[in-house]
């Protein structure tokens, strides 16, 4: 009689998800488990640089890791997944194909990321564009282009100085990176634009905060905030926007911004999947124990941004920060208790101190804290990029972008738009899956149901 190998089911493509699955490739024979992995896209995109992507200082492929060259044995099923039933140990997937399977599971670890957070603002979610996938990523910088060839045969001023002023919602790293690579590829792309006056050329800040990137604390959020101030970005804080229009933000002090351009960067939420479990949640992000584990939920882990996890290293009630650095070394860690897990063996609590903070501004551009201290300019740009660079997960990543940086620094760019998306639906919810459901009574169906996708090839 054959032995059923023990399934290690992965929901989430991700830091988090994808690091677990490398090391459990690395750390278990084949016998010992059976690996799959739920993830809507065939690569692990490094999320940190996609403002790079939206300037068009690196292509879409330097930032998406192809998946198949990291995992060699993980069978991967394309799709997201819609809900959890713990009792049946089964997971409802909905398939890129359109179809629905249940995939059981004997370990789970639920790395379903986060999708951006948004209120109910009267505009915003048809409005606002987001910076959170490698399609926004793509289809925001064709959109800021576009504006500017749109208002360079305007006959109507207003119309003309409407479309030269963007704003972005997030006094974040996503935020503060995106206004800061986009600004530097308008003011670039402006002379080649013979009829518009670079002086028309204005972006926007706003954050419902008391000041910028509080992370680094006062001295470094207000060097960077000089330094975007000299290169013309105006910032509204303790701000935050009352309405959007196709054609203007209203903002919370009752001021009118007239703009074709709002760029949502104003936080994240956890994936819709958390929602579909019983146990308690932080913040809208499922609770864990020191060890990864959810309570009252045998067999699950929890890790990365839809994860609260306890900050030993802070200590109190504090739990990480839904950071691409706390994800990728959580999955390391669950892989860890996983092994141990199958071996018996006792589990681990996740400590981890944060090796520091960078923000880059593009160009020599940059504030960073890497372990505390603190830096500005070049020495802060080359430690900004290095830590990229040796956090990518893949030598091939890491040759393409830093080729792609040389090649930029070197011929700059050509402004050109690809036409992504166009004509097509763009809002937030367009790019980003947020339809996650309870899975269904029948949820313990067998994944190798007549509709279920065929495994990967080992």
């Amino acid at each position: 009689m054959p032995v059923t190998r023990p399934k290690i089911l992965v929901v989430g493509g991700g830091f988090a998800g994808v690091e677990c699955l490398h090391r459990l490739e690395r750390a278990l024979r084949p016998a010992e488990a059976e690996l799959t992995l739920v993830t809507p896209t065939d690569y692990q995109l490094y999320l940190p640089l996609l403002p790079h992507v939206a300037a068009g200082v690196l292509t879409p492929q330097s930032v998406a890791v192809s998946l198949r060259r990291r995992l060699r044995r993980t069978r991967i099923v394309p799709g997201g997944a819609n809900g959890v039933d713990t009792a049946a140990r089964s997971v409802e997937v909905h398939t890129t194909a359109g179809t629905t399977v249940h995939l059981p599971y004997d370990h789970l670890v639920l790395a379903a990321g986060s999708t951006t957070r948004t209120f109910d603002i009267p505009g915003l979610a048809e409005h606002a564009l987001g910076m959170k996938t490698l399609a926004q990523a793509a289809y925001l910088r064709d959109h800021v282009i576009s504006q500017l060839d749109l208002a360079a045969v305007a006959t109507d001023e207003a119309e003309r100085a409407a479309r030269m002023r963007f704003v972005v919602v997030g006094g974040g790293y996503a935020g503060v990176e995106t206004a800061a690579c986009l600004q530097r590829l308008t003011a670039a792309a402006t002379a080649r634009f013979p009829r518009l006056d670079p002086g028309l050329l204005e972006w926007h800040l706003v954050d419902l905060a008391p000041k910028l990137l509080p992370e680094l604390g006062d001295r470094l959020g207000a060097k960077a905030m000089e330094t975007l101030r000299r290169r013309g970005v105006r910032f509204s804080l303790n701000t935050s926007v009352r309405a959007v229009t196709p054609e203007s933000v209203t903002l919370t002090d009752g001021r009118v911004l007239p703009t074709r351009t709002l760029v949502w960067t104003a936080g994240v939420a956890a994936g819709p999947l958390v929602g579909t479990l019983d146990g308690p949640t932080v913040r809208g992000r499922l609770r864990t124990t020191a060890e990864l584990t959810v309570p009252g939920s045998p067999g699950v882990f929890a890790v990365g941004d839809a994860a609260a996890v306890p900050d030993l290293a802070v200590g109190g009630d504090a739990i990480t920060p839904p950071t691409a650095q706390h994800a990728q070394r959580q999955g390391k860690a669950v892989a860890r208790n996983l092994v141990a897990r199958l071996r018996g063996a006792p589990l681990r609590p996740y400590h981890h101190r944060d090796l520091g903070l960078v923000v880059d501004l593009g160009g020599t551009d940059a504030v960073s804290k890497p372990l505390g201290v603190e830096l500005s300019g070049v020495p802060a740009q080359l430690v900004a990029r290095g830590y990229h660079v040796m956090a990518l997960p893949t030598v091939t990543a890491r040759a393409r972008v830093l080729t792609n940086w040389a090649l930029n620094a070197t011929t700059g760019d050509d402004f050109v738009r690809t036409g992504f998306q166009e004509g097509r639906p763009a809002t937030l919810q367009d790019f980003e899956r947020v339809g996650a459901r309870p899975a269904g009574p029948d949820a313990g169906r067998p994944a190798d149901a007549p509709d279920a996708p065929r495994p990967d090839p080992a």
